[in-house]
């Protein structure tokens, strides 16, 4: 019988995976130690700028943080940035952006009065060619940013927060979230009512088909049901 090649043992693979997963842990040693003790969200987002909590910086342009006033009653939650807020330091700035900002207006919600961020602070993304493609995090990533977020909701102490999509829904509340289940209602989490909407890049493999009025309008009645809950 022929040797199996070195490394190839069953013992050699489990090591090999043992020795990954310690290099993932330590790769993602979690936000806490960068997030300031009770800082306002100037602080927090000085201080992100620091954050080596998981890979992810290495790769990305720089960290996007946060718009909005620091005490909104209303805040929004998406997954992570994407190229455009990579490059430009900025939550939703791109399509997605834009979908957003016409569902507020619909919605009767003025952007300024609005914080928005992510659940993941740095873009995730695989590179082919001179594109970057959009990678959506791991759970371990959304575990790691997590501390940010808690930080934010402390700092802004919102009425309303609005998950946009299953990743900032699990983030919102630490629980996986199936978002066709959950939509629109008025849920509860750290103080803060939570509703669970749809991510508009969702929407945008959409556009020019059919079924984008009523995903468009359902994203708009779960942003007026949020404003209500606000109060505003």
């Amino acid at each position: 019988m022929a040797k199996r090649a070195a490394g190839t043992t069953t013992a050699g693979r489990t090591a090999g995976r043992a020795a990954g997963g310690a290099a993932g842990r330590a790769a993602r040693p979690g936000a806490q130690q960068w997030v300031p003790d009770g800082g306002d969200v100037a602080a927090l987002r000085q201080a992100a700028h620091a954050c080596r909590g998981c890979e992810l910086w290495a790769d990305a342009t720089q960290v996007v943080f946060s718009e909005g006033p620091g005490d909104a009653r209303l805040m929004l939650v998406g997954e992570q940035p994407g190229d455009h807020e990579d490059r430009e330091g900025e939550p939703f700035v791109g399509p997605a952006g834009r979908v957003l900002a016409d569902a507020l207006a619909a919605a009767g919600v003025d952007p300024e009065t609005v914080y928005v961020t992510n659940a993941v602070k740095h873009f995730r993304f695989e590179q082919r060619g001179k594109r970057r493609l959009h990678k959506t995090p791991d759970v371990a990533h959304v575990r790691a940013c997590s501390p940010w977020l808690r930080a934010e909701r402390a700092a802004v102490r919102p009425h309303v927060v609005v998950a946009l999509g299953a990743t900032a829904a699990r983030a919102v509340l630490g629980r996986p979230v199936r978002v066709g289940a959950e939509r629109g209602q008025v849920l509860d989490s750290e103080g803060s009512a939570v509703v669970v909407t749809t991510h508009p890049s969702a929407l945008l493999r959409l556009r020019g088909r059919d079924g984008w009025d009523e995903a468009f309008d359902a994203l708009v009645a779960d942003l007026r049901t949020a404003r209500a809950a606000a109060g505003e």
